[in-house]
């Protein structure tokens, strides 16, 4: 249940980032409304998973999910760069969250 709720906190933690490009695109109260909700949502379920997953783990994992998922909505919804290194990056830091994941 702790890792359903770290990825959750990740999940949150995209739509976070994700509301920033938008409230810098429309600044409106609805962006800031859901950035603040993204982010709040975030350390919410970050701190529930804490409670039972080690820091360093937790932290690493979250941030992993958070970072790349960033750059993979970035790159369907902004028309961020799309090549084999930037892809190739992203999936070598959702692999080292999986591998924190099978030595906890």
């Amino acid at each position: 249940m702790n890792w359903v709720l770290l990825i959750l906190a990740g999940v949150f933690e995209m739509i976070g980032v994700l509301m920033i490009n938008k409230l810098h695109k429309d600044r409106n109260f609805l962006s800031i409304f859901y950035l603040l909700g993204g982010f709040g949502l975030s350390f919410f379920f970050l701190n529930l998973a804490m409670e039972a997953l080690p820091m360093g783990t937790a932290y690493a994992v979250w941030t992993g999910i958070g970072a790349s998922g960033g750059a993979i909505l970035g790159m369907i919804f902004y028309g961020e760069p799309r090549n084999t290194a930037r892809i190739l990056f992203i999936a070598m830091v959702l692999g080292s969250a999986v591998g924190l994941k099978l030595v906890s």
